[in-house]
């Protein structure tokens, strides 16, 4: 049952941003719900709070929301609340129920819709709430590892939203692992079975976009020699995520909020509607709330993604997770001699526990690839940490140290032979890890042939997709 507010606390003013924040204390998951805004005059608002199940508003005192008015039913209106909708029901009052102007006896409502009973009228307003959520008990999520309390928090939110079908907006710095939270909410969530597909935003071209999308019809623009489906086909039945939301663009973001608040779509150049089954997940390096105030992201689009928001902290907040990140490294690096992190020498593990990583999770696995590679003289560190100043950690020289690799007693071609077959094994794993060891995918975005992508996969040990 929804609790009530009293009549004399109501507020009709614009609420703050929804927290979202990495605080001290740690992380605050913002969760979205709504809220009745009874519409009084004098600004002097009166809000009423709307919980899972039923809220029930009429002039009977037994009514979750009370209204003594003439013109209301003893019972007027219910407004069930699920996972993500809001639905209104009419019941059987007598001098009706209106949204936006419309008799109505049942519909889903949207937030800013406005209800009118009688002679009194309600909007149905955005409201977020934060929680501080106690770390889990468990070091992991599916393929995510993490020992700090931090990294436990996000888990805790993860086991919660994973089951259910609401739409979740996660936001982190680049390479703290957006991606990877998103798989491993899909693979915990009834649609496990089904595709887990990824669109990039900030990966296609603008004028692309669309199409990418939403698929198109053959001869629908210049270069539309064939058919093509897009993402949000391509998902049904499992998850869509959307990955550097804030590249959206304007002129697209109104058709993505209709797909998915009419669960339905329309490929480029077809009026045939298709329907929309799967679940969405979007992420974003930038703070969308800021994107929407500078009114370069639509706030009802926002508002329909962002059901629950969940921050990524940034591995510096999270050094604890190092030791059990470098060994999930090198377990899926198949190195023969470094296998966990204990096998690195005292002094880099000192170093890699103790430096700032500005790229995050992606920068330390890059760091641990290099070292395979080079050895731990092949990494190059920055401005000293002594200082309190974030440093740079790279190979040296050129892109790679390639002094470290050279064996200045072999022939030419063996040394040459030798840097290009590491550089073909390095390649391969890092383009494996990006696609997610999709075959297809890896081929499509490396330009390889699939049939001698196979054939370089098997000559370097990487046989099922490097798995």
């Amino acid at each position: 049952m929804a609790a009530r507010v009293p009549r004399n606390k109501g507020s009709g003013r614009r609420g703050p941003a929804p927290e979202t924040t990495v605080s001290p204390a740690g992380i605050r998951i913002a969760f979205q719900a709504c809220k009745l805004v009874r519409l009084e005059p004098a600004g002097r608002d009166i809000e009423y709070a709307i919980e899972a199940g039923e809220t029930v508003a009429g002039a009977s005192p037994d009514c979750d929301i009370v209204v003594e008015e003439q013109t209301l039913s003893r019972r007027h209106f219910a407004i069930r609340r699920t996972d993500q909708d809001y639905e209104l029901a009419d019941l059987g009052s007598t001098n009706g129920t209106f949204v936006n102007d419309v008799r109505v006896k049942q519909v889903y409502l949207r937030p800013g819709a406005v209800i009118r009973a009688g002679d009194v009228c309600f909007r149905l307003d955005l409201a977020h709430h934060a929680a501080d959520l106690e770390p889990s008990q468990s070091r992991s999520f599916g393929r995510l590892i993490g020992e700090s309390p931090r990294t436990r928090q996000v888990f805790t939110a993860l086991q919660m939203v994973a089951p259910t079908e609401a739409t979740v907006l996660i936001v982190g710095e680049t390479g703290t692992g957006k991606g990877a939270v998103a798989r491993a909410i899909h693979e915990a969530s009834a649609r496990r079975e089904g595709p887990f597909i990824v669109l990039d935003c900030g990966a296609v071209a603008a004028n692309l976009l669309e199409s990418e999308l939403f698929g198109h019809e053959r001869g629908a623009f210049t270069g539309a020699v064939s058919k093509r489906t897009g993402a949000l086909e391509e998902a049904q039945g499992g998850t869509l995520f959307i990955d550097e939301l804030s590249d959206l663009s304007l002129h697209l973001q109104p058709k993505l909020l209709r797909a998915l608040e009419d669960k339905e779509f329309t490929r480029v150049g077809s009026n045939r509607a298709i329907g929309v089954d799967c679940r969405v997940i979007a992420a974003s390096q930038r703070d969308l709330w800021e994107e929407v105030e500078a009114e370069r992201f639509r706030r009802d689009l926002y508002f329909r993604l962002a059901v629950v928001t969940i921050p990524l902290p940034n591995l510096a907040e999270r050094r604890e997770d190092i030791p059990a990140l470098v060994d999930r490294f090198l377990g899926d690096l198949h190195h023969p001699q470094l296998r966990t992190c204990a096998d690195l020498s005292e002094e880099l593990r000192g170093k890699l526990s103790g430096y700032h990583w500005p790229g995050n999770v992606r920068e330390l696995r890059n760091a641990v690839e290099r070292v395979c590679v080079m050895g731990e003289t092949g990494l190059n560190w920055g401005r000293a940490q002594s200082q309190g100043t974030p440093g740079t950690i790279a190979a040296t020289g050129e892109g790679l140290e390639l002094t470290a690799m050279v064996d200045p007693e072999a022939s030419f071609k063996d040394a040459k032979d030798e840097i290009v077959a590491k550089f073909e094994r390095l390649y391969l794993v890092r383009l494996l890890a990006d696609c997610d060891h999709n075959v297809a995918a890896a081929a499509r975005k490396s330009g390889i042939g699939r049939r001698h992508l196979y054939t370089l996969l098997e000559k370097h040990g990487l046989g099922d997709g490097g798995r």
